[in-house]
This record gives C-alpha cells, structure tokens and sequence, in this order.
C-alpha cells in the first residue's frame, strides 16, 4: 500500500478487527434475541450500521458490507486471466457410448475405482421406482443407476464439483495425496460419476472447466450453460483455467430450452460473489414446463456469514419467483448453510411451496425437516481439522412433484479415514442424485 506506513497499517488492521468483531456481535444478538432486543442493542452501535425495520436484522456499515460481500477473492493478488483451454489435448469420438465413456474413465492412471452408492426409496412414493418394481418400502437397489428417463420422470445430480484451482492450490487438503489433486487425476472421475447414474439434469458449482465437462457430456446426449462469478478467487491463482461458476446440464433428446436467467445475489442491494443461473426447460414428449435453479452462497462460519447467506438466500428465492411463475421447482446447489441457520427456513418457509428432497425421503414424524437432513453431504480434513457436515441441498416444488426416491451417501468406512477428496473420489463434496415424478404417468 503506496504511501501508508507500517504503523499505519498495523492500526488500519486492528482497526478493521475491531469493526469485525463488533459486527459478528451485532449478527449473533440479531439471530439469538427477539426482535425487541435486537433494536435496543443494534441501536446502542447506531453509528455502526442500523437496525433494518422491515427484515429484522442488524445491516453493517457499506464500506465493511462491501468487503464481506466480496470477501472470499484474493484482492491483494494480480489477476491472472487466463482463457478455458487446459483440455484442449481431449478428443473422444462424438458417439462413444456410456459404457464404453465408463471404461475409458476407469482406465485413467493414478484413480482407484469409486464407491458404488445405492438408491433409496422415498417412504410416500408408488411403488414403482426407477423402473424396478420394489415391494418393500425404504428398500434399496442398485438396479436405479440403470435408470431410464421417462415423459414424466426426471433424474438430478447436484454437486459441488471443487474448482480446480481452489482444490490443488488454495483448500488445504492436508491428507489428500497431491497426485489426487492434479486434475488429469480428477477430471474423468468427475465423468465417471456424472454419467454414472444417468442424470435428466444436472446441476454443478466451482465449475472452472466447463469446456471440458461440456465437450464430454455432449458425446453423452447432454448440452450445458454456465455463469461464472464476477470475481472469482480463481482468477487470482498461477495455471488457473478461467473463472469457477455455476452450470446446468440437461438431456438435448429429452428437453427444450425455454428459457435461461443468471443472477449476481446482493447483500442489501449490494452485488456479492455469489451468482445463480436459472433455466426454463420443456419436456419435448408432454410439453410439460419445469424450472431449474442452481446456486453456491457464501462460505465461512459466524452469525455475520449466516445473515448474509440468509440475505443472498432472500435474494435468490424473489430472482426465481420472478422468473418460474408457477412452474414446478427444482432448486439446487451447494449453500455452504447447517440445516440449522436461517437460509434453510427461509427457503423451507417461503410461498414456493418447497421441500428438501433428502430430509422429505424419509418422514419421520418425530422429526422435523433439519432433523432428517444426511450427517453430511461434505467430509473433508484440512489444515484446521475434520468438516463433516450437511451444506448441499436439492430443494423442490412438494405440490407439483412427487419424490420417488434419492441416492444414498457412502459410508465413513467406505470413504476412507482420509476423507475426500481421494484418488477414489474428486470432490470434497458428494453428489446428491434424486428421482421425481411429473405429471400422469
């Protein structure tokens, strides 16, 4: 910083502490305290942001909710621009078939073979799942990753894919093997679970090799759109391959595009990082219209993070009510949210009328939503510890479609003592994969 010395900097940084600290207070009184507490002890720090009387909530001051809104790019660095051409070497024939793409996957160097995962029957669907008749309720088949898509079925797979960059130079994967993190390692894993479970629509986040996935998934039947961050982090990093962003993919043979939206989600009317890409998408047999959204909200724990989440969560929620009408919904992506914070009831309480397809798999009636969440949808060790929790969700229209059944986490045991991501398994976040009905069948 030209012209600014030592000692002023070292102020200018307790300084910006003091105001993160104060405003992490703020938030935790904002989400623990009713809201009458919550004016009284906002209002003591009135010179340090307000009280908003409409959302209820603590509002930090404009220089720092700029900052925390775009918190998450490395500023300090130059970028580094560079173009989506890293692939350029892969030329696989237009009309290699599934299993021949698998084969070919699982003769890559350096990967072992990937946990098997099985599907399970929702308790309130009919009795005809993924094409096999199963008599008992809850009852798992692997028979499901042969599925064949139908007029009035649709498979999805929601995954955080991990961004190149971010993953080999940034995430600190400390019981990773190096080797696991290069990406001529990781990327056709990356395939092999896609076309694995043979997906209608799929929806991906930290993408930052969408040429890659869209040149393969072509020779697959699929055709994709993509929206990359403004800022992305990965931008700031030696070798990167271009921003990381959200994508779609969906069945060419199956679907017409009707329409796709993107969307940069503020903070109060303050752009962030986090971007959603929506898409209007018809069912060429039945001319039944559907809405698919996927997003990433922010990252980083604290009751400041979860409010804003919770904002960019609002945000998103109005963007695709504008957009959807009265379609039916699937709403999808990596939250970076616990069922337990505000984001998960914002969006479970909305008048979209939506469900979370993992926790409504099994209604237990003793439990509520949050409760029947999975234990985790991420399981990874970096430098600070063991992270195993639930952050990814497929959210869904409960009034226009009926869940027939989702597809199963490996266990601890068969993920490894090193977690993910492995030589076994790319990502440090698992696929969610899930089965609806549409329509009359």
């Amino acid at each position: 910083m030209a012209g600014v010395s030592c000692e002023d900097l070292v102020i200018t940084l307790n300084n910006f502490r003091e105001k993160m600290d104060l405003a992490e207070a703020l938030s935790e009184i904002n989400i623990n305290t009713t809201s009458k507490s919550r004016r009284k002890n906002i209002r003591k720090n009135q010179k340090f942001g307000y009280y908003d009387e409409v959302s209820g909530n603590f509002v930090p001051p404009k220089q720092l909710l700029i900052y925390l809104a775009r918190m998450g790019s490395f500023t300090s660095a130059p970028r580094v621009l560079n173009a989506d051409i890293l692939d350029d070497d892969v030329n696989l024939p237009k009309n290699i078939s599934r299993s021949e793409l698998i084969q070919h996957c699982q003769r890559q160097p350096k990967i072992h073979p990937m946990v098997k995962r099985a599907f399970r029957k929702a308790r309130n669907s009919s009795d005809t799942n993924c094409g096999v008749k199963v008599k008992k309720l809850n009852a798992v088949s692997r028979a499901c990753s042969e599925y064949t898509s139908g007029p009035h079925n649709i498979r999805v797979l929601q995954w955080n894919i991990l961004s190149q960059a971010l993953g080999q130079m940034n995430d600190n994967f400390s019981k990773c093997p190096d080797e696991a993190l290069e990406w001529n390692s990781r990327r056709y894993l990356i395939i092999e679970e896609l076309v694995e479970y043979c997906p209608d629509i799929i929806c991906l986040q930290e993408v930052d090799h969408f040429n890659f996935l869209s040149h393969i998934l072509e020779t697959q039947g699929y055709t994709g759109l993509f929206f990359p961050k403004p800022d992305s982090p990965c931008i700031y990093i030696d070798g990167n391959n271009g921003p990381d962003g959200c994508a779609i993919f969906y069945r060419k043979d199956k679907f017409d595009l009707m329409k796709v939206e993107t969307k940069i989600l503020e903070i109060w009317k303050v752009h962030s990082n986090q971007v959603a890409l929506l898409s209007v998408l018809k069912i060429k047999e039945t001319g039944q219209e559907i809405c698919v959204t996927t997003t990433h909200l922010k990252a980083k724990k604290g009751a400041l993070l979860s409010t804003l989440r919770n904002e960019q969560g609002k945000d998103l929620l109005q963007f695709v009510q504008s957009n959807c009408g009265d379609l039916p919904l699937i709403l999808c992506g990596d939250f970076n949210a616990e069922p337990n914070e505000p984001i998960y009831t914002t969006v479970l309480e909305n008048s979209l009328n939506l469900g979370s397809a993992y926790a409504d798999c099994d209604t237990d009636p003793n439990l509520n939503s949050a409760e029947r969440e999975p234990s985790y949808t991420t399981w990874k060790i970096r430098g600070e510890g063991e992270v195993c929790h639930t952050i990814d969700y497929v959210f869904y229209s409960t009034n226009k479609l009926e869940l027939e059944a989702v597809l199963d986490f490996p266990t601890g045991e068969e993920i490894g003592e090193n977690r993910v991501p492995s030589l076994a398994y790319p990502s440090d976040h698992f696929s969610l994969v899930c089965d609806f009905k549409i329509g009359n069948s």
